[in-house]
């Protein structure tokens, strides 16, 4: 079970079940102290791993962070990057 907030890359990965959460990166239950909406995704997360009999299921948390943020990626110089 997994509750991701890249699609993108857990399309690519497959876990057996996810959930997918529209938060920024690093936030996939949501907003520090917002124990509501905590309580919310991690029972949503639960209900799936539970009733979910489709291997490799991803599913749409069907709520949105409230406003608009920005995502922001860095490249990385060669020397970061894997060598073989």
């Amino acid at each position: 079970m997994c509750v991701s907030t890249g699609r993108d890359l857990t399309a690519l990965v497959k876990p057996p079940r996810s959930l997918f959460v529209n938060h920024p990166m690093g936030n996939p239950f949501g907003r520090p102290d917002d124990k509501e909406a905590q309580l919310a995704v991690l029972r949503a997360a639960l209900r799936l791993a539970a009733e979910c009999d489709e291997p490799g299921a991803l599913v749409d948390y069907g709520t949105d962070w409230g406003e608009p943020f920005e995502v922001v990626f860095k490249e990385k110089p060669a020397d970061y990057q894997l060598k073989k």
